[in-house]
């Protein structure tokens, strides 16, 4: 899907693709970091 998103950009330079293209890559990067934003605080204070 990213090269998809990518190709259509480089063609046609429409930035509404760009902006689909980096939430793309980071829902992408976030998958594969196993980030979870409703996980990302720690449980106990770090101290």
């Amino acid at each position: 899907m990213l090269d998809l998103t990518w190709k259509f950009f480089s063609q046609t330079g429409s930035i509404d693709t760009y902006l689909l293209f980096k939430e793309l890559e980071k829902d992408s990067s976030d998958e594969i970091t196993g980030f979870d934003e409703e996980n990302s605080e720690a449980d106990f204070p770090i101290t």
